[in-house]
């Protein structure tokens, strides 16, 4: 089974857009011109990195050049969601973190082919899920942060120290940051069927195959995320992953 590039396609994608845009006119969210940017950029992206996948599934070194291509714009989507693009190696540091044992595991164990085909996808469902964690912890740390900045000044005049006191502020938000995941990992096989399992059966591949693939995906998406939330974490009580605004209050 395949889906093929033609009017069916077309129909459905701008019939699905103009849905999204309705709802947002609808609930007045204000989002109406970023949600057509971004299905145009989408629909571009994906054009340009068909091409491109074309290209570098043969070539194991074009494979991984095109993953750090996908993790650098992981990092740099992510700064700009938190509003710490100026951190951003410390956000590539908590990303890599999480990213990189993972790839280890499935590729070093042979559980995944040394193949580009299966190089690309799988890093960059990876990359894509610790990019998410990243910014959910992200964005509530921060908003804690900027919500309990007397809490922090509390916190210090009793003799903490600027890490303890920053983390009684979010070391209880950043599990919040996992949940989506968790229920994800939970609900597959009874709410949901992932990409994953998709794309081997779109691919040709027995039920059994696309299981036992989406089964690694959802581990790993489970220990990149995690892993990179607790490390996220740890840089931000230290002050190195931090935006503009929460440098200069968050001092001594």
């Amino acid at each position: 089974m395949s889906i093929d590039p033609g009017w069916p396609v077309a129909i459905a994608l701008v019939a699905l857009l103009a849905m999204a845009l309705l709802a947002h006119r609808v609930a007045d969210y204000g989002l109406e011109l970023p949600s057509f940017v971004a299905a145009l950029r989408a629909v571009v992206q994906l054009g340009v990195v068909a091409l491109l996948i074309k290209g570098a599934v043969e070539n194991l070194a074009l494979s991984w050049l095109l993953v750090a291509v996908m993790f650098a714009m992981g990092v740099l989507t992510t700064g700009r969601r938190v509003e710490a693009l100026r951190a951003w190696p410390w956000a590539a540091l908590a990303m890599a973190a999480g990213v990189a044992p993972v790839l280890v595991v499935v590729f070093a164990s042979r559980a995944i082919p040394w193949q580009g085909i299966a190089i690309i996808p799988i890093a960059g469902i990876i990359v894509g899920n610790a990019m998410t964690g990243h910014t959910l912890v992200g964005r509530r740390a921060f908003a804690a942060l900027r919500e309990e900045k007397s809490q922090y000044e509390a916190c210090l005049s009793l003799g903490m120290l600027p890490a303890q006191a920053i983390t009684e502020s979010i070391h209880r938000r950043a599990p919040e940051a996992l949940l989506p995941g968790l229920d994800q990992v939970k609900t597959t096989g009874v709410v949901t069927l992932p990409g994953a399992f998709i794309g081997v059966m779109l691919g040709g591949g027995s039920p059994v195959q696309a299981a036992t693939a989406q089964a690694l995906v959802l581990f790993g998406i489970m220990a990149a995320q995690t892993v990179t939330v607790a490390v996220a974490e740890r840089l931000i009580a230290a002050r190195r992953l931090l935006p503009a605004d929460l440098q200069v209050a968050l001092i001594d």
